[in-house]
Parts: structure tokens; C-alpha cells; sequence
């Protein structure tokens, strides 16, 4: 990988890791609920040019909203503002386990002993953070790990449902899930008009960080670097994100950083990286690279089906 492009992904993981900082700091100005809408009215406009879908591609978006912009991103903000950052990180990062868990049930994938021995590891982190007084009280913590089942179950339908351009995914899900926050702001929250007149550049600040940085720009310079690079070399380096975002805790939010924190969190990345990373591919190249042309073409096969599928439910 070019050196541009390594400082590149690093930013981008860096991105990333001060975004949940930034919103840590904006939800005491703004609501987190009402922060999320006002995040998701943001990325919409912004993505309006690259909103195309068809219909068959409308319903699968409509369950995206609910599981990525309602569970996922509001629950992480909602549990942000009742947390540290740092462990907040950590805890979200168990959607990988989770999404390892539901491909098992749901699309008969393989559970091998790495995946297993992975989750293990995962999931004793969580034991070992439980451990120390870095740990969100129940409510945030159960707030944090349905969070993380978001992301999970969204993964899931992005799997299963038709192939969506991922600037026409985001702005979509945006539009769609303003009305489910809003309401569940109007219900459980109180004096957001107040909050937007009063609210400072902290508050402002998060809103178009976390919209336009961390969603839109950092996610679109990530698809550039998967076009041009293996999935091997970059996975690995998505580990770093909840380690910056402790260190970035630490640093500009005063956060505690002790043994357990330190343990816990170790034990967290460690089985993350024991289920996402092909450690064979790394260490041998010519052998992935038969591997992935195999899967690209497999995975190009599958798109032409799902989309012919699509056409003809479309032609009905």
C-alpha cells in the first residue's frame, strides 16, 4: 500500500475515533435524539443528487432505517451521553461478534473454531470491563449492546437484500429514519426547540462533524481505498478505531483509563481481529489473490441474480 494511501485510511479510522468524542461533547448541548435527527436531515440533503432507487430497493431501505438509523445511531448516541467515550467504543465494536452470530443462524455460515474462539475472546472482554468502573450502569450499557445489534442486523439486510449504491444507501436511510428519532424524541425527550436556539458551536459542530466528516467524507474515502486495496490489509487497521477513540477519551475528556479498561479492551479487539482477519492471507499473497478473484467473480454472479430477480419482481 502507498504511503498516501496508508495515511489516508489511518485518517479516516482517526475520523472515526474523534467522532464519538465530538458527539460525546455536542449531546451536552443537544438531545442525543434530537442530535441524530438533525444529523440525519443533514446527510440526506447533502446525498439528495445520489438518491436513485427503485422500488424493490425502497423496502429493504425502510428496514435499513429502522435498524441502522434508529437502533444503530440513535442508541449510540442515547448511550453515548450516559457513558465514557472510550468504553462506549469498545461496546459498539461488538457488532462484529453480533454480526458473526446472525450470519450463523440466518445464512448457515460456517462457525468454525477461529470464529468460536474469537467470540470467546469478545465477549470475555466485556466480562473483564464489567470488572472495573468504567462500565456504563445497565441502562447505557443495554443501550450500547443493542446499538452494536443494529449495526449487526443491518449488515444482515445489506446482505440479503438487493445491491444499493452506498451514497444513495446513506441519504435514503437518513430521509427514512428522521420520522421514527423525531417521534421517539418528541416522546422521550423534552425542550429541543430550546436546545437548537440555545445550543453552542460544541453542539453545532457535532452535528456536521458526524454528518458530513464522519458518514459521508470518511466513508467515501474507505470505498476508494477498498476499490484499490485487498479487504486484508485494511480490515486489520479498523481495529485501531476504538483504540484511538480511548486514547482520545483519555486525552481530551479526562476519562479513567485503568487495568480493567485496558484489559477489557485488549480482549474486545483482540477477538475482533481473530474473526475478521484472514491472517493467512497476509501471510500469503499469491494464494489470496486466487482466493479473492474466486469470490469476486462468485460475488459478481450473485449481484447479476439478485438483479435479474429484482427486474422481473419489478416487471410483475
Amino acid at each position: 500500500m502507498p504511503l498516501s494511501d496508508f495515511l489516508i485510511a489511518v485518517g479516516v479510522i482517526f475520523i472515526w475515533a474523534l467522532n464519538t468524542i465530538v458527539i460525546k461533547v455536542g449531546v451536552t448541548e443537544i438531545p442525543p435524539l434530537e442530535m441524530t435527527v438533525l444529523r440525519f436531515i443533514l446527510v440526506g440533503v447533502l446525498l439528495l443528487p445520489f438518491m436513485r432507487v427503485n422500488r424493490r430497493q425502497l423496502k429493504w431501505l425502510l428496514l435499513l432505517s429502522f435498524t441502522f438509523g434508529l437502533m444503530h445511531f440513535s442508541l449510540m448516541f442515547l448511550g453515548l451521553s450516559m457513558s465514557e467515550a472510550g468504553t462506549a467504543a469498545l461496546l459498539v465494536q461488538l457488532g462484529t461478534p453480533f454480526a458473526t452470530i446472525l450470519a450463523a443462524i440466518f445464512l448457515k455460515e460456517r462457525l468454525n473454531a477461529k470464529r468460536i474462539f474469537g467470540l470467546a475472546v469478545s465477549f470475555s472482554g466485556v466480562i473483564v470491563l464489567a470488572g472495573g468502573p468504567s462500565l456504563p450502569s445497565a441502562l447505557p450499557l443495554c443501550l450500547l449492546l443493542l446499538s452494536a445489534m443494529g449495526w449487526a442486523v443491518s449488515n444482515l439486510l445489506i446482505k440479503i437484500g438487493p445491491p444499493i449504491p452506498s451514497l444513495a444507501m446513506a441519504g435514503w436511510v437518513s430521509l427514512l429514519a428522521i420520522p421514527q428519532v423525531a417521534l421517539a424524541s418528541l416522546i422521550f425527550e423534552s425542550g429541543q426547540w430550546e436546545a437548537i436556539l440555545n445550543a453552542g458551536w460544541r453542539g453545532w459542530t457535532a452535528v456536521i462533524y458526524s454528518a458530513v466528516l464522519s458518514s459521508i467524507l470518511a466513508y467515501g474515502l474507505w470505498y476508494s481505498l477498498l476499490r484499490r486495496h485487498v479487504m486484508a490489509k485494511l480490515v486489520p487497521m479498523t481495529l485501531l478505531t476504538p483504540v484511538f477513540a480511548v486514547i482520545l477519551g483519555v486525552l481530551l475528556l479526562g476519562d479513567d483509563l485503568g487495568v480493567f479498561k485496558l484489559a477489557g479492551g485488549a480482549l474486545v479487539i483482540s477477538g475482533i481481529g481473530i474473526i475478521n482477519v484472514r491472517w493467512r492471507d497476509l501471510l500469503r499473497p499469491k494464494r489470496a489473490k486466487e482466493r479473492r478473484r474466486l469470490a469476486a467473480q462468485q460475488a459478481a454472479l450473485e449481484l447479476e441474480r439478485r438483479r435479474l430477480e429484482g427486474s422481473e419482481k419489478d416487471d410483475a
